[in-house]
Formats: structure tokens, C-alpha cells, sequence
């Protein structure tokens, strides 16, 4: 029978591995990497590594990978002139056609908008789309949202349909503060709240700056008289999170600074 220190070890050992399989995907997102590859990488069978890694990281590779492949992309948006050809090819894209689908499934806007929106040219408003006839009654799902720090931007929390905050919410709303919060017009069913905000950190002889934190809880069972309350605790991300892909104004993308924390 396995002992608390032999599991103890073996947990650790798996961590390794996931974290090993992770650090390749993100050195060698622009090649055509399989799960294969990955898994040879790692010195496990690519059954064994599906298994582990969706438990620690709650997603597969391959869903993993392709986040990281995006989060580049968004980068070079940002910060570079590279065409969008350009910058699919080097994410590990052969097609730019498939590239500007999966980026704008993925982050909400086109490639070429986000490059605008994210040097603040133009405006980017959050509007979850209308329930439809078949859709059923809408659901109610509140919560709080608690965090160690104190926000210096809005907060933003969201019913999206996987652990990766991709696509486009079902239901969205923001807050200034910490505490309870409410997500109208849900639709019934499965689906993920995602939370993300910045918070100040003051280090010692050093400039304040902000830092991202964000929570991600599911999946949830939302229905119309059940729908649990939840609680949304904020964190820093870990390097077991997959990237956040949805373009988050804001966040990522320039609005009017939030001030210091502080009495006014």
C-alpha cells in the first residue's frame, strides 16, 4: 500500500512532467508539435501524458497548445508591424484563412482590429449575445469576488463555455470593487465563470505597478431555480493556466488609467 511520502513524491514527479510539457509547448509553439512529440519530450506515453495533463492543467495539450499559438500572435499584434500572413505563419499557422478564424473565434475581434484596438484606436464594448427562442429561461447566477489586493481596474467576471477565457461570454458584467456580484440572462447548462482584474503591488525601493489576477471556477450546473453562488477568489496566474485569449478592455487593451489606490 503507497504511503503518504511515496504519494507525495509520485505527485511531484507527475507536476514535473506536466510542467516540463508545458515549458515545450511554449518553446516550440511555432512548430508542427504533436502530442507525439510532446510526449516523447516528456518520456511518458501520450495516453498517460493526456491524463495528467488535463489534471493539472484542465485542459489538453493540444487545446493548450493552441492557446499559446494565439497569446504570440496577440503579441506580435500589439508590438510589431508584421502582416497578419507574417504572423500566422510564425505561430505555427499554414494558413492565414485559418489563422483569422481561430483568432477572431478566439479573442472576439479580427486580427487587424486588435492590432488598432490595442494601440487605442477605436472603441471595444463587451456585448454577450441575446438568448434565442430555444435557449429556454434564463438563468441568474450570483457570487463574490475576493481578492488579496485591491482592484485598480474594473473588474470583469463572465460565463463563457470552457476553462480557457476564449470565445464570446453568454452573460458578462463588471464591478469597481470587490464583493458580491450578479451574471443576468445565463443560459441553462454547462458553462465557466472567469474573473480578471489588475491590482496594485508596491515593492520596497521600487515603483508601483499593477499585476493581472484572475480566477476561473466550473464547470457549473446553472439552472433556473438551482443555480449555485460562487465564490471567485483572484489570483496570480500560475504557469499551469493556459493563456487568457479574450480580448479584455482595459486589461490589454488601452482605456483612461485607473488611479493609485489610496484615500482621494
Amino acid at each position: 500500500m503507497p504511503t503518504p511520502r511515496s504519494m507525495a513524491v509520485q505527485e511531484t514527479r507527475i507536476e514535473h512532467m506536466v510542467e516540463r510539457a508545458v515549458q515545450i509547448i511554449r518553446e516550440r509553439y511555432a512548430e508542427p508539435l504533436s502530442l507525439d512529440d510532446i510526449s516523447r519530450a516528456v518520456l511518458v506515453s501520450k495516453f498517460h501524458l493526456l491524463r495528467i495533463f488535463d489534471q493539472f492543467t484542465g485542459v489538453t495539450p493540444g487545446r493548450f497548445l493552441s492557446a499559446v499559438r494565439l497569446d504570440e500572435a496577440k503579441r506580435l499584434l500589439r508590438n510589431s508591424d508584421l502582416g497578419v500572413a507574417t504572423i500566422a505563419c510564425r505561430v505555427g499557422y499554414s494558413s492565414t484563412g485559418s489563422f483569422t478564424r481561430r483568432f477572431t473565434e478566439s479573442v472576439g475581434v479580427p486580427p487587424t482590429r486588435y492590432r488598432r484596438l490595442s494601440r487605442g484606436e477605436g472603441a471595444h464594448a463587451v456585448r454577450p449575445p441575446a438568448l434565442g427562442p430555444g435557449d429556454g429561461v434564463p438563468c441568474r447566477l450570483s457570487g463574490v469576488a475576493r481578492a488579496a489586493a485591491e482592484p485598480v481596474s474594473p473588474i470583469y467576471i463572465g460565463s463563457f463555455a470552457g476553462p480557457i477565457l476564449q470565445g464570446h461570454p453568454s452573460s458578462w458584467t463588471s464591478t469597481k470593487r470587490l464583493g458580491p456580484f450578479s451574471l443576468q440572462q445565463v443560459p441553462r447548462g454547462i458553462c465557466y465563470v472567469h474573473a480578471m482584474m489588475r491590482a496594485a503591488r508596491e515593492l520596497p525601493g521600487q515603483p508601483l505597478e499593477t499585476v493581472l489576477l484572475t480566477a476561473t471556477l466550473g464547470p457549473l450546473d446553472v439552472e433556473p431555480h438551482a443555480s449555485p453562488d460562487v465564490e471567485l477568489v483572484l489570483r496570480q496566474r500560475h504557469w499551469s493556466q493556459p493563456p487568457l485569449l479574450f480580448a479584455l478592455p482595459g486589461l490589454e487593451i488601452p482605456i483612461t488609467p485607473a488611479p493609485r489606490p489610496g484615500p482621494k
